[in-house]
């Protein structure tokens, strides 16, 4: 092998983070399995390759037998004399064989499984890399968007994964060249390589986000109990302090606003209440209720977790929602079925679980 081949090997390795070890593995293996096709396809061809001394040592290992049984493993002592004049009946000799005589064939064989070997170790590195970030917040740029399926083709790094139309934020559009938070969902991997499951709809992503822009949640001092969301349109965040002299719900809207804005905007103006937790059932589902003012709750069951909530006649819709939709992220966030009524009497109306 020419000074070349071990230079463009360096260059893959600098230019593809993969290890030479691992290529010189590979290509090594490609030489075997071309280069025994000339000895029956017997297991006896070995390839040595010295990265330092820059050489390749291809050669066949023989048996030194009385009696040649098979031409393709064995050698007379005569025979293995010529090429180890030590050679004796029951030890074996090594019988080089140059790389040029190979042929194009081999070139060719050793060329396909240098790639796949590339292929391999890229997808394995990819692996690694992404599960190592498994259930984090990260920044993508979008590369481009199927016209017809609408998923999105992201940058991560230097590798690549596929946004789909469904995990995206409804009514969003994103734009090529753009950078965009996506939360890595899962990663497993599979025969074509790692699957790779990233979203914008998550609940995860607001999570993160919100560990991102306060230091007290990154820090431990205030805990995310738990996230409700409906993407593009509204989310609800339960937050609670394990430190009574800090405000949860002040430190997560940070000073004007600043940080639960932040928020807002890498969510593309999803609107988010933001939610006292408490041990106390009544006081949670009540606080998760907001921005309607609640009068009293009612605990039902607390087997199924079911509750009655009363409102102010005229806070009944905004109880509920548009479309149901604040009662049934409040319900999900407090994990609690929730029976709205107005203070006027009972409303059958609307429930949620």
């Amino acid at each position: 092998m020419s000074k070349e081949f071990f230079e463009a090997v360096k260059m893959i390795e600098q230019e593809k983070n993969i290890p030479a070890d691992y290529l010189y593995e590979k290509i090594a293996a490609a030489i075997v399995v071309a280069a025994k096709h000339d000895f029956g396809g017997k297991d006896i061809v070995h390839c040595d390759i010295d990265p330092e001394k820059q050489k390749v040592k291809v050669y066949a290992t023989k048996n030194v037998v009385e009696e040649i049984e098979d031409p393709d493993t064995d050698l007379t002592l005569e025979q293995a004399q010529q090429i180890k004049k030590s050679a004796k009946v029951g030890g074996t000799v090594d019988i080089p064989i140059k790389t040029k005589n190979l042929g194009r064939v081999v070139a060719q064989t050793a060329k396909h499984v240098i790639r796949q070997g590339i292929k391999e170790a890229e997808r394995s590195q990819m692996y690694k890399e992404f599960q190592s970030k498994n259930q984090e917040l990260l920044t993508a740029r979008v590369v481009k968007i199927d016209p017809i399926t609408g998923n999105a083709t992201l940058e991560i790094g230097k590798n690549e994964a596929v946004l789909p139309r469904a995990e995206q934020v409804p009514g969003e559009v994103l734009k090529e060249d753009s950078l965009i938070k996506i939360f890595v969902v899962d990663v497993k991997e599979s025969g074509k390589g790692p699957k790779i499951m990233i979203s914008r709809t998550h609940p995860g992503l607001v999570r993160r986000l919100f560990e991102t822009e306060v230091p007290e949640i990154y820090d431990g001092t205030i805990e995310i109990k738990s996230v409700s969301r409906e993407a593009g349109s509204r989310t609800k965040i339960a937050v609670y302090s394990r430190e009574a002299d800090v405000d949860p719900v002040g430190s997560c809207i940070g000073p004007r606003g600043q940080r639960v804005s932040a928020i807002v905007d890498a969510l593309g103006g999803e609107k988010i209440d933001i939610v006292q937790y408490s041990e106390d059932p009544a006081q949670f589902i009540a606080a998760a209720l907001a921005p309607s003012e609640v009068l009293g709750v009612e605990i039902l069951d607390e087997d199924v977790k079911s509750c009655r909530v009363t409102v102010p006649d005229g806070q009944l819709s905004l109880a509920i929602g548009n479309k149901g939709q604040n009662v049934r992220l409040a319900a999900k966030l407090t994990g609690w079925k929730i029976d709205i009524k107005p203070e006027s009497g009972f409303y059958t109306g609307q429930s949620e679980e």
